[in-house]
């Protein structure tokens, strides 16, 4: 493959609007949940804004942001571990591990100063979105939503009292008392 080939390949490689943001966008709307996209006002930019939740969604491609794949020193080189979803070219390696390793390291940067600002954040990565896990991720996806509502809004702590233990024991005091009734 020639440089100026490459060059194309890369440059036709979108940012915005990608195949598994658009299946995380149509599966949560879907579900009911409203969202913002690629909120400029908040520190790196995320691909959903979901303001009712206080959550941004980052939908990441398992190759640019090195899914599974950590950078190791190997007699004086930094070099990368590949994993199932992400393969480290093997022309060229040493820019792909510099440009894949400082893409997580501004990842987990902008990560922490989202949550110093009180936003949660969660990732979602393009081998999730696969088609024989896709409805799993994004059933996990709508759960840890809600969750993270119910625990801003106190609901949880509402219904703390009603254990399942104590559920299970009132019932079966019910069942019994109804029985001695008819004796």
């Amino acid at each position: 493959m020639t440089s100026e080939q490459r060059h194309r390949n890369m440059a036709a490689i979108r940012s915005k609007n990608t195949k598994p943001e658009l299946i995380v966008r149509r599966g949560l709307w879907r579900m009911g949940f409203r969202y913002r996209l690629n909120s400029r006002k908040l520190p790196g930019h995320p691909d959903l804004v979901l303001r009712k939740y206080r959550t941004c969604i980052f939908v990441n491609g398992c190759f640019w942001h090195g899914h599974k794949s950590k950078a190791v020193l190997v007699e004086g080189k930094e070099m990368m571990t590949n994993s199932d979803c992400c393969k480290i070219p093997k022309t060229n390696t040493s820019f792909w591990v510099k440009k894949i390793s400082r893409n997580q390291e501004r990842d987990a940067e902008e990560q922490k100063l989202l949550a110093s600002m009180g936003w949660h954040c969660i990732v979602v990565w393009e081998c999730e979105l696969k088609p024989a896990v896709r409805e799993q991720t994004l059933r996990a996806l709508a759960f840890t939503l809600n969750r993270i509502w119910m625990d801003d809004h106190g609901v949880r702590n509402a219904y703390k009292h009603l254990e399942m233990e104590d559920i299970g024991e009132q019932a079966a005091e019910e069942i019994s008392f109804e029985k001695k009734e008819k004796e």
